[in-house]
């Protein structure tokens, strides 16, 4: 194999990959009025890869738009802070028990039954 294949293959498009910050100049190009053809040649991808980034790009850039964003990093930040409020009343709870043990308290009145 020759050096510029060896070359080819490792630029973008050409077995290589495309770094974020080149797709996004790619996108902003495009977005600029450039070719889609002219640019999709330059970077040696296809048209349709182009287009997706670009969708991509825009699709996140409208839901960025939100009031709020319901991603999968948001929800889970949710469900977490859920979580941790609730082993905090259990652990406020077991601390309440613990004095009362301590202290030779019953642990819960008990009603009297009917």
């Amino acid at each position: 194999m020759t050096n510029d294949l060896k070359n080819d293959a490792k630029r973008p498009g050409h077995g290589g990959r495309i770094s974020r910050r080149r797709k996004k100049e790619a996108v902003l190009r495009l977005l600029r009025g450039e070719d889609l053809e002219m640019v999709s040649r330059e970077l040696g991808v296809t048209a349709a890869t182009l287009s997706g980034w670009q969708d991509a790009f825009l699709s996140r850039g409208e839901a960025s738009l939100a009031t709020r964003q319901t991603d999968g990093e948001t929800l889970e930040s949710d469900r977490l802070k859920a979580k941790l409020g609730g082993f905090m009343i259990e652990c406020e709870l077991l601390r309440e028990k613990i004095a009362a043990l301590e202290a030779g308290r019953p642990l819960a009145r008990r009603r009297p039954r009917p």
